[in-house]
């Protein structure tokens, strides 16, 4: 027998203000017509002032263990991706605790920008088999209008706030591709690449928070030969092939990345969740808000295979293959 970490809930949370592409025509050189053709955004949601990061991830916290039918206490670990902390310590993670009333087991934060949810899984899965944690809150939040530089056209356009949530938990499987639960994981990282997608502020460096900065064309290129790659990987070691895939539930950074990608892959667009049209690229955040919904929607069934992969800053890249 083997120990799977199966998702038992989903949930996610938006702030209230919706931003259309409109919105920047008056600030910048940018038109919607330009935003739509070469990103496939046409909103984004942006947190109020005052509103941050914890509190998105608390409600999408609430919202996943609503649907897992479970309490604060019945999990025993958070384990929650961002690259926007409302501190530089302590951990956001350990925020939602407090604000779930979570009296008993450890919270702490994962950090892997856009590739953050990824990360958090695979370490929530070694939580669970390793027999650390039985129920792990797996989350992701970000406040990234907070770090975006609004004269820079080519980035501030592509992304938005938000937090999506998973409850994961421990179940016995019988160790093959059958199983429910996240059958495989691959997670890789190049420092070489750093320059590529970064923040240019931090408390070592500058004593600012710093705004994001981009090589579009790069991380584009990178993007679809090391998502194809790492996908197939994770399949390879669940033993499973392309064909065997249900759903891809891709980071939502750019559709025409989601679009190569996916051809790449060999998966039908029909196969794909994409919700980049409505929220932007809400980096650690945009795969679970991406499974909350679909989940909600009633488009997964049980039983069917889902491979959830990302790409961020680092570069930092992985995939994760899981049986609904």
């Amino acid at each position: 027998m083997t120990l799977r970490a199966v998702i038992k809930g989903t949930g996610h949370y938006l702030p209230e203000r919706v931003v259309e592409n409109s919105w920047f025509e008056d600030k910048i050189e940018t038109s919607d017509e330009w935003i739509r053709a070469r990103t496939g955004i046409e909103r984004r949601h942006f947190a109020d002032e005052g509103q941050t990061t914890s509190d998105l991830a608390i409600r999408a916290a609430r919202a996943a263990l609503d649907d897992a039918g479970m309490q604060a206490d019945d999990i025993d670990a958070i384990v929650l991706a961002t690259s926007t902390p409302d501190l530089t310590f302590p951990a956001v993670a350990t925020m939602v605790q407090a604000g779930l009333g979570m009296t008993r087991g450890f919270a702490f934060d994962v950090q892997a920008v856009c590739a953050g949810f990824v990360f958090a899984l695979a370490n929530a899965e070694g939580l669970i088999r390793a027999g650390q944690a039985r129920r792990v809150l797996v989350i992701g939040a970000e406040t990234f209008s907070r770090i975006m530089d609004w004269e820079d056209r080519s980035t501030c356009v592509l992304f938005g706030d938000g937090a999506g949530a998973v409850v994961l938990e421990g179940v016995e499987g019988r160790g093959d591709s059958n199983d429910r639960g996240i059958l495989a994981t691959d997670l890789n990282s190049d420092g070489q690449y750093r320059d590529l997608l970064y923040v240019d502020g931090g408390v070592s460096s500058t004593g600012t928070a710093g705004h994001l900065k981009m090589q579009g064309n790069l991380v584009f290129r990178h993007a679809v030969e090391k998502l194809a790659r790492t996908a197939h990987t994770a399949l390879d070691k669940a033993g499973l092939s392309p064909e065997q895939v249900d759903w891809l539930v891709p980071h939502q950074a750019n559709e025409r990345i989601i679009t190569a990608t996916a051809q790449k892959m060999g998966v039908p667009m029909d196969k794909v969740v994409l919700t980049v049209a409505d929220h932007g690229n809400t980096s650690a955040a945009s795969i679970p808000l991406a499974l909350s919904v679909a989940a909600s929607q009633g488009r997964f069934k049980p039983g069917q295979v889902i491979v959830t992969e990302a790409i961020g800053g680092g570069l930092s890249w992985g995939s994760v293959v899981l049986r609904w």
